[in-house]
């Protein structure tokens, strides 16, 4: 736990230390000055500890496999995530996304790689969920693709980061149950390149709700020759 600590207290490049001497940051958790989630904060995050879901991540208590799974099997290999969603994860992840936080995707990158070990998954390459091109230009970044640059540089993985094109804007899974979210990403994501084929993927998102968004990535990974997609997201919705 102490690792992780300090990968938040030392996060940052030197233009992100400098905005940090102009504006200091505050802490998500408590608003304490001098950094996005403080030392107190970062061990009280609600992290995921087994026993799982053995096909989309959500904690259990007993059964290897949850009810939503048992209705409606994910067509990734499996989910695994390192946080919940809730709490300071939820405002941090926020933040990152909407409001330009570019500087949390350092050190919850690193928190995901320091976390990957520990799940026993063989993969060849890691690919980021990408945005649509129209939310790229709003946004500036695709936060998938910081969190997996970090992962990928932490691990020794291979990142294809363009492997992925997002085809078909979408509406925002935000406010749709678990069946108007399949529809929604449904054939809305291409792979076109040709070096995925054979190979073991890992596709990095920063939250996994229903698995939806990953599933509809999956088929177009495996349309263009992946023989598996394992889902690994920074959180989950409990």
């Amino acid at each position: 736990m102490h690792s992780f600590v300090a990968i938040f207290r030392n996060a940052g490049d030197l233009g992100n230390r400098l905005l940090d001497l102009l504006f200091p940051p505050r802490c998500i958790g408590c608003s304490s000055v001098g950094t996005w989630l403080c030392a107190r904060c970062v061990e009280r995050l609600p992290y995921i500890a087994d026993p799982v879901c053995e096909r989309c991540g959500l904690p259990l208590q007993r059964d290897p496999e949850c009810p939503a799974c048992r209705r409606y099997s994910v067509r990734v290999d499996g989910i695994r995530s390192v946080l919940l969603f809730e709490g300071a994860v939820r405002t941090a992840i926020h933040r990152l996304k909407y409001r330009n936080g570019r500087t949390l995707a350092g050190p919850f990158g690193q928190l995901m790689a320091a976390n990957w070990d520990r799940l026993g998954i063989e993969v060849d390459v890691v690919v980021p969920v990408p945005l649509h091109p129209r939310r790229l230009r709003q946004r500036g970044y695709n936060q998938a693709a910081l969190l997996a640059r970090e992962l990928a540089r932490h691990t020794g993985l291979p990142l294809y980061e363009a492997a992925l094109s997002r085809v078909r804007h979408t509406a925002s899974q935000m406010a749709l149950d678990a069946a108007a979210r399949r529809d929604n990403v449904r054939g809305a994501f291409r792979c076109t390149d040709g070096q995925l084929r054979g190979r073991r993927v890992l596709l990095i998102d920063d939250v996994c709700t229903t698995g939806a968004t990953l599933d509809a990535c999956a088929d177009a990974l495996r349309a263009a020759g992946a023989i598996a997609v394992w889902g690994f997201t920074l959180a989950r919705a409990p």
